[in-house]
């Protein structure tokens, strides 16, 4: 059975030999970035950072989800030696059978909820993952929820996000991504702030639909719903009506400016180095932070493949445009 919730998933990897748990205590400025690279490129299993530099104890960072087939597998209830052709031939046929998601009154992600004065970014340990880098990257291997004002289409993607200060983040979806063209066609021509929700740790297939290239109208919680085999529960935030997995270890809530930017990056890319130096982003004011007791952040320690970017995004991507075709 596929893992319904990150530390499940953990847990199973655990069962298989294919996370390592490192509890001396790691640096998050570079330090658990070059460890969480060098784990990709030796193919050493995923790693369970237990213990960060300036971090109370309990505060944890995960890198490498679904960074070798293996874990893909895993990851979906298979034994981990299933072939990649049988991984692709199970993932589209869960996929052909959408499941709805459920709506819950509460979940493990609000143990723990921050709001107004006390929101503080840097109370989470969002890491240096790369010298040069702009900054602190909070999402890599994230989830980002937000709404088409007009439709109530809700849609999750993968961004990119930057610790600015402690109430800001700072992006930079492209125009022609999902977030990119609802921003610019629906928010910011009314000068109105843009609700978002930045998940960590989700359960794995809410990682792997976010990373697809499904289309305008299609919620990636029904796709998650069928890979989990499961109905995903979904949570209403605090600040807005956005719906986010119950279950999640973190959730940034906060809205985009229309009229704001801010610098954000360079940061190292999928080539193995920077596609792209410094460049003004979008700003994000942050309104609430919730998480669960001990949260494990999730990350991508992003470099030449093979890693979760490598792996993961291909197949959701691939059979996505296959179903338009």
């Amino acid at each position: 059975m596929a893992a319904k919730e990150f530390r499940q998933f953990i847990e199973a990897l655990e069962k298989t030999g294919d996370v390592l748990r490192i509890s001396q205590e790691v640096d998050w400025d570079l330090e658990v970035g070059a460890i969480g690279r060098r784990a990709y490129e030796r193919g050493d299993p995923a790693i369970l950072f237990e213990k960060i530099k300036d971090y109370p104890e309990g505060y944890r960072i995960f890198n490498g989800s679904l960074g070798t087939f293996r874990r893909v597998a895993i990851s979906m209830g298979l034994p981990p030696d299933t072939s990649i052709r049988d991984i692709y031939k199970e993932y589209e046929r869960r996929e052909s059978q959408p499941v709805k998601p459920m709506v819950v009154p509460s979940g493990p992600c609000k143990e723990n909820i921050l709001q107004g004065d006390d929101v503080d970014l840097y109370r989470l340990p969002a890491p240096m993952i790369h010298e040069g880098d702009g900054g602190r990257y909070i999402g890599t291997w994230d989830v980002v929820v937000f709404q088409d004002p007009a439709s109530e289409w809700a849609n999750w993607g993968m961004y990119r996000f930057m610790v600015h200060n402690q109430r800001y983040m700072v992006g930079f979806p492209r125009r022609h991504s999902h977030l990119g063209m609802i921003l610019h066609q629906k928010f910011v021509p009314e000068g109105k702030p843009m609700p978002i929700a930045l998940v960590l740790g989700a359960d794995p297939m809410c990682h792997q639909v976010a990373t697809a290239s499904y289309g305008i109208g299609v919620s990636e919680a029904d796709y998650a719903g069928a890979l989990r085999q499961a109905p995903v529960e979904l949570v209403k935030c605090e600040t807005s009506d956005l719906l986010v997995p119950a279950q999640s270890e973190i959730v940034i809530e906060g809205e985009i400016l229309p009229d704001m930017t801010a610098q954000e990056g360079p940061f190292g890319e999928y080539p193995g180095y920077r596609t792209e130096g410094a460049r003004m982003g979008v700003l994000c004011r942050v309104k609430a932070i919730t998480f669960r007791n001990s949260p494990i952040l999730s990350m991508i320690s992003l470099g030449t493949p093979p890693d979760d970017n490598s792996i993961a995004t291909p197949i959701a991507s691939a059979i996505a445009v296959k179903r338009r075709l």
